[in-house]
């Protein structure tokens, strides 16, 4: 049978006796094979890649509704000239905001029973067309229960025939009638956006900047198939929720930066009563001017609320710096001696004496530092972070969310031959793989990545005394900010030079060789052979490096072997980057990039029908329409079909007996 032979059946006879109990017959192994072959001949289900969404929740819940502009273009395909442009933009906002929507109809349709009938109509033909590439009983798992039997049979019966028109009139009669049109409908649009994106990928960093992390999380925590790659923010926040001090003190920094308290309080109920406590009282007569938020049009905060973030922030500023002191003296392999800075400040002169050099500080007032011990906590330091490390380790949401990034997530991914990784692998000059020493041993390459990986794991799961523990929760920081980490590769992160001082050359933190050497093609097969990836048609597909395209950059490098698609989905990037981010869509047909502009608000999207404005681009266009036999899950499905056949041998030469 396809050149298996008996002999193979019988070596994995002990195998195929506990796979005959979920396939008891020769018919069930028959029909389970027929069925698989024939997921094989399917087109591939279309993948999305997304990065560096950093808490803008509606533009992301946005992209998701609309599907990077693919839900618009099928709309486009299926009616073509017979509706004019307001009614395709209406049933695109239907499909996208239908609860919504609904209720703004029914506000000024004269006649909504004919409405329901055209709409409901309208809407059938878009979820055939979307549910096309996929086996029946793919879509009858993604039906909503309480209507899976009549989505079935519209589904699956033409209107064209004569016979079944009436049949479907009436079934479409009776959903009115009945008062279910609603909720039918709903149903219907959700199927529509369920289907269109088959993976989601998110190639890192969902958290800061933005104020909507925990939902963009919550979104995630209930999507149908979605994968992501940890990005350095993402990690941030892992060490944060593990108890790691100084992985603390940079979230509720970058929090009170951007003026953005809602994900750490509303979200995740984190308390932060005793910063503000401490602040008020620590710098009361300090203007803090320097630790204002970076706040936007949509700024919601009162100008004391303002006052008083930007006091949380320098409070929190000052002990991150003490913190990150302690762990780098304590692990003198991290190199970091560049960032113990408050012992270089002259603080009766106000400056910072740095390689013989004078640079004057731009905030002199340090009333908690001491200057014979700059890097000693006051006690009340002390117990302010232990209440906010009580906090960020005690909360529940916060460890479902986490439970869900260990889940669904690791530092890459290998998929149908693309390289999915946030930031870098380290390299020489040379482009060879960089050598890096974690607990007196060397890694480089794939197993560097796969070393990560773990440490991660451990300082979030290993019991709270052990040894291994302890390393890999302070190790986790240094992957946020050290030299030689993968997320990160720039030889300092200069949080400090940034905040006192004025030489725009002190700020300038330079990024490891992979940055540069990313765009020759040499180094791109060297990495993906590295990964196991020989097929000609593979890609690296990175994000953490926003694509500045209004000074002209690309996100496509190396002669299309690599791809950055952060293009500024986080509104602090958009006047450096000049659109609101990309999407890569890898479909049956090819590679597509997708570059969006800014999102405006979910409640112009249902009133006025405002879109994202997306373009796109075709990267790739294969002669051949990729099939899931080409897939990574191809593969697996072949393997079953193997397993299969194997069994049947087994039925039919009395090795195992059939049950009844």
């Amino acid at each position: 049978m396809n050149n298996i032979s008996v002999e193979t059946a019988l070596q994995d006879l002990r195998y195929l006796q506990l796979l005959s109990k979920q396939f008891p017959t020769i018919s069930d192994a028959c029909t389970e094979i027929i069925n698989l072959e024939a997921i094989l001949n399917l087109p591939k289900g279309t993948e999305h890649f997304l990065t560096d969404i950093h808490g803008e929740y509606e533009a992301f819940q946005h992209v998701l509704k609309n599907a990077s502009g693919t839900v618009r273009r099928k709309v486009d395909e299926i009616f073509g000239q017979t509706l004019r442009e307001s009614e395709k933009k209406e049933l695109c906002t239907l499909i996208y905001y239908p609860d919504h929507k609904l209720e703004l109809i029914k506000s000024h349709e004269p006649d909504m029973e004919d409405w329901y009938k055209i709409t409901l109509h309208q809407l059938i033909r878009v979820c055939q067309n979307v549910s096309s590439k996929y086996t029946r009983s793919k879509v009858r798992k993604a039906l909503p229960t309480e209507f899976s039997y009549i989505l079935q049979e519209l589904l699956h019966e033409s209107q064209i025939d004569p016979n079944k028109q009436a049949y479907v009139n009436g079934i479409i009669s009776s959903i009115i009638s009945t008062g279910r049109a609603d909720c039918f409908i709903i149903a219907m649009c959700n199927l529509i956006q369920r289907l269109t994106i088959d993976t989601l990928h998110i190639v890192g960093d969902i958290y800061d900047r933005g104020p909507g992390a925990h939902i963009i999380m919550d979104t995630l925590c209930n999507y149908h198939n979605f994968d992501i790659q940890w990005g350095n923010h993402d990690i941030l926040w892992m060490g944060a929720a593990s108890g790691n001090m100084c992985c603390i003190a940079n979230v509720v920094r970058m929090a009170m930066r951007y003026g953005n308290l809602t994900t750490i309080e509303d979200g995740y109920g984190i308390n932060l009563l005793p910063l503000a406590t401490f602040a008020i009282e620590r710098y009361k007569d300090d203007p803090c001017s320097l630790f204002m938020p970076k706040v936007g049009t949509d700024n919601v905060h009162s100008e004391k609320t303002q006052k008083l973030i930007a006091q949380m922030h320098k409070a929190i500023t000052i002990i991150q710096f003490k913190l990150e002191a302690q762990l780098i003296k304590a692990h003198p392999e991290y190199n970091m001696d560049n960032r113990l800075l408050l012992d270089k400040i002259d603080y009766k002169q106000g400056k910072l004496i740095l390689n013989g050099k004078e640079y004057p500080l731009t905030d002199t007032y340090f009333p908690t530092i001491d200057p014979k011990d700059p890097y000693k906590l006051t006690d009340e330091e002390q117990e302010l972070m232990r209440r906010l490390r009580y906090s960020f380790v005690n909360s529940e949401k916060l460890r479902k969310h986490m439970r869900c990034l260990f889940s669904y997530g690791s530092i890459y991914l290998v998929r149908n031959s693309n390289l999915l990784y946030h930031a870098s692998i380290p390299l020489n000059a040379d482009g060879s793989f960089k050598e890096i020493t974690i607990r007196d041993k060397k890694y480089k390459g794939k197993a560097l990545l796969d070393r990560i990986d773990q440490i991660i794991r451990i300082a979030y799961f290993d019991e709270e005394d052990s040894e291994e523990k302890k390393f890999a929760r302070d190790y986790i920081w240094y992957l946020w900010c050290g030299e030689d980490a993968p997320p990160f590769d720039k030889d300092k992160m200069a949080t400090f030079e940034r905040y006192f001082t004025d030489d725009k050359e002190l700020w300038k933190e330079k990024k490891g060789y992979y940055y540069t050497l990313r765009n020759e093609e040499r180094v791109c097969d060297m990495i993906l052979k590295e990964f196991g990836i020989n097929d000609i048609h593979s890609h690296i597909i990175n994000g953490h490096v926003p694509v500045k395209t209004i000074k002209g950059e690309k996100p496509v490098k190396a002669g299309g072997k690599l791809l950055v698609i952060d293009g500024g989905f986080s509104k602090a990037y958009q006047p450096e980057t000049g659109i609101a981010g990309y999407t890569l869509i890898f479909h049956s047909r090819g590679l597509q990039l997708t570059q969006h502009e800014p999102f405006q608000s979910a409640q112009k999207a249902i009133k006025e029908g405002i879109d994202i404005i997306s373009t796109s681009f075709i990267l790739e266009l294969s002669s051949q329409r990729m099939m899931v036999r080409d897939t990574d899950i191809g593969k697996e499905l072949e393997t079953q079909i193997k397993d299969l056949k194997k069994l049947l041998i087994a039925y039919r030469n009395g090795f195992i007996k059939e049950k009844s």
